[in-house]
């Protein structure tokens, strides 16, 4: 896969004070990259900055082969964003509205109109006005919006935002086949962390204005120790034992305990417990989730 955006040592200073720390990385086409970070960490401003809303205060974004310094235009074009909420005329129709934004780019059709229009599915409600629409709709107009281009870069800061189960099935469902069948590149900034796990091929951790990690959804969740559930009747009795002779900390559950451990102490553990005659009942892996590593790695 081609690399099509790329950030270099992106940096952006305001009052003298550092709210982007010297960001790099790449993004491929063809993936879904997610953007994570706790409130404030700079997700945003970098999103901004991305699309041109923000001036970089030093480093650069390249789009395409073009860079959004030097050659702003030239390297926009590629790019269908929503930052933050859709900006909508709600005294317009849905229709009208994506006729509207279709005059700004040479080459959209009625029949390119009406595609969108059913991909985001709003075929029903497209020529009533927006006024009317819930916030869900309005999201789903404002991903056509985007789209009627047909960017190689897609840009969604909280896409599922008021949506219900089922829409936000379908808008992670649609975005992913985007990214597949369109070799398109999707940006997807969200606090939904159990979407982002199902969503996306690859995060990037800021915090603080500065990057953390980027990886692979699979190797970020698996990136910890494993956790181990102990299925036992005396818990008042094993955690204490568990905890001195392994030198973690353990989690009291409804089922039993839960520590961190090696596979191979694994049977230490099993060993230890039956010589001390405390039953048990099962021992089993506990998969982490994404929720569970974001906040290991944000300490929060």
């Amino acid at each position: 896969m081609s690399t099509i955006v790329e950030l270099k040592n992106v940096t952006k200073v305001i009052k003298g004070k550092k709210i982007i720390d010297d960001l790099s990385f790449n993004i491929q086409e063809g993936e879904v990259f997610g953007f994570l970070g706790p409130n404030g960490a700079g997700k945003t401003t970098t999103i901004r900055m991305i699309v041109g809303l923000m001036r970089i205060t030093s480093g650069d974004v390249v789009i395409n082969g073009s860079s959004i310094q030097k050659d702003f235009e030239k390297a926009i074009q590629h790019v269908g964003a929503i930052v933050e909420n859709p900006e909508l005329y709600k005294f317009l129709t849905g229709r009208q509205n994506l006729m509207q934004y279709a005059r700004m780019i040479k080459g959209i059709t009625q029949e390119r109109i009406a595609e969108v229009v059913e991909l985001v599915g709003l075929t029903d409600r497209i020529n009533e006005k927006v006024k009317t629409y819930s916030l869900g709709m309005r999201q789903r107009l404002g991903l056509a919006q985007c789209l009627l281009h047909r960017p190689k870069v897609l840009i969604l800061d909280e896409p599922t935002n008021g949506l219900d189960p089922a829409g936000i099935r379908e808008i992670r469902d649609y975005i992913r086949r985007l990214a597949r069948e369109e070799s398109m590149a999707v940006i997807v900034s969200s606090h939904l962390l159990a979407e982002m796990e199902m969503m996306c091929d690859r995060i990037a951790i800021i915090q603080k204005g500065k990057l953390t990690d980027v990886q692979t959804v699979r190797d970020f969740v698996s990136g910890s120790e494993q956790v181990y559930m102990i299925e036992t009747s005396n818990i008042d009795a094993a955690l204490p034992l568990l905890e001195n002779k392994f030198g973690v900390t353990c989690k009291r559950t409804e089922a039993g305990i839960e520590l961190p451990l090696l596979k191979e102490d694994v049977p230490g553990v099993i060993r230890l417990l039956v010589e001390n005659e405390i039953d048990i009942f099962g021992v089993k892996a506990v998969a982490k989730s994404l929720e569970d590593r974001f906040l290991e790695v944000t300490n929060l």
